[in-house]
């Protein structure tokens, strides 16, 4: 269990434990990976066992006597959870202002492959856990206390994992994080000016331009005008929509598409490179804060200094149009490839 500590004037949380642990987070991987088939028990039962068989998806779950055999994707709760639904009375008022760092944290095992990396699995298996985190948003935004779903990838050492089979984590929040904070009030105030959203607007821009690095019908990647990481790029639906929750499956099945080409373009132009990913989405609870959601992918390439660590100014030594110019003609040979093969 954890909680949550305020910085003393900033508006920033920090999740510290209550008692010392090994690791907050992903699992550790000792002497036998937790995620692979056969080590179901090394977790906590499946939530969701999604198993494809004769060209049907069944979504499965543990039972106290058996775990699912033959899964492709499974959801459990992680076993070193950075937040928790047991309650506990961790408040404290300021200037060390605390409260229990209550949520869920999930972990959504992308295959049963040990060795294929998010970067290789096909486009139908990308389809598959995609179905299955837009399931989980939907079930987590109905439960109590949950005021933001965060949806994240840790991928490689450089990047904080501690697992090298592919998952993603997903995370509950009882307050919206302050980077959804600031950017869905930057969207409001735009939408007020300009009677239009900015995100919208930046795509018309990014669109075939010297920064974009792939499109398909229904998303465009690019590289942003101002990235904070050296070949940092984000992934738009092209159509204004402020729920992932609600998109459709066409529009799942275009997002693996994007999602295979754009992480293998990057895995291959940039060596394997350890990265971070992240999903933008909106609060869905009654809040008139609301953004286009998005993904944004950070590949670990350099170590900040004290200027970024310490001031929040951040030096790229990389431009975004070089970043595009690289990452386009590494994913539209992906995309090539990929096409091809389906």
């Amino acid at each position: 269990m954890s909680i949550l500590r305020k910085d003393y004037v900033l508006d920033r949380f920090v999740v510290v434990p209550v008692a010392d642990t090994s690791r907050v987070g992903d699992e550790i991987e000792k002497n036998q990976c937790p995620y692979c088939p056969g080590n179901e028990a090394m977790t906590e039962p499946a939530l969701i066992a999604l198993v494809a068989k004769d060209g049907m998806l069944q979504r499965l779950s543990d039972s106290d006597e058996n775990c699912v055999d033959g899964w492709c994707v499974r959801v459990f709760q992680s076993s070193h959870p950075a937040v928790s639904t047991v309650s506990v009375s961790e408040f404290s008022d300021k200037p060390h202002y605390s409260e229990p760092a209550y949520g869920y944290h999930q972990v959504v095992v992308a295959s049963p492959s040990h060795n294929q990396s998010l970067s290789q699995i096909s486009i139908d298996q990308w389809a598959n856990v995609l179905l299955v985190v837009q399931d989980r948003v939907r079930w987590l935004y109905s439960q109590k206390s949950v005021t933001y779903v965060s949806i994240f990838v840790n991928c490689g050492a450089g990047a904080g994992g501690a697992i090298l089979h592919p998952h993603l984590n997903m995370m509950t929040f009882s307050a919206i994080p302050p980077t959804i904070e600031m950017e869905a009030e930057a969207y409001h105030r735009y939408m007020n000016d300009h009677g239009t959203c900015s995100a919208c607007q930046i795509l018309g821009v990014e669109s075939s331009g010297p920064r974009q690095i792939l499109a398909t019908d229904s998303f465009l990647a690019f590289s942003p005008w101002a990235p904070t990481y050296p070949y940092e790029f984000w992934i738009y639906p092209k159509r204004h929509s402020t729920a992932f929750s609600k998109i459709t499956q066409k529009e799942i099945g275009d997002l693996a598409l994007m999602m295979r080409a754009t992480l293998g373009g990057m895995s291959k132009a940039l060596d394997n490179v350890s990265f971070n990913l992240v999903f933008h989405l909106s609060p869905e609870k009654k809040n008139s804060r609301q953004i286009h959601w998005h993904i944004e992918v950070y590949p670990q390439l350099s170590t900040w200094s004290g200027l970024e660590r310490g001031f929040g100014v951040y030096v790229n030594e990389v431009t975004p149009e070089k970043s595009a110019e690289l990452l386009g003609s590494a994913c539209r040979k992906e995309l090539a490839g990929l096409v091809g093969i389906t």
